[in-house]
């Protein structure tokens, strides 16, 4: 039985998220995430990156304009804001 994710509010998420680096996958050759870190720099979640670019409209399989590429971006981000999972409070780092 698997437990329904919830998600912190946009406005907590704004304040806890220091930064979104997109980053290779640790363990899998040619695949992207969005990594969040809190404001001191530790990781709190990722997201699978061709997800999120779906997701915002993106189109992951050709190169954007630049000026496509920063709204993507600024589109992820905040794709990510609104969806950072509860859990994170809990972690004890």
């Amino acid at each position: 039985m698997s437990e329904e994710v919830t998600f912190i509010s946009y406005e907590e998420a704004k304040r806890l998220v220091g930064n979104v680096i997109e980053e290779e996958h640790l363990h899998e050759a040619n695949r992207r995430i969005l990594t969040a870190y809190d404001q001191q720099g530790r990781e709190l979640c990722w997201f699978d990156a061709e997800e999120v670019l779906l997701e915002v409209g993106g189109k992951p399989k050709r190169k954007p304009t630049d000026h496509e590429s920063e709204e993507v971006k600024m589109a992820a981000v905040e794709y990510v804001l609104h969806r950072i999972p509860d859990w994170v409070l809990q972690r004890k780092d």
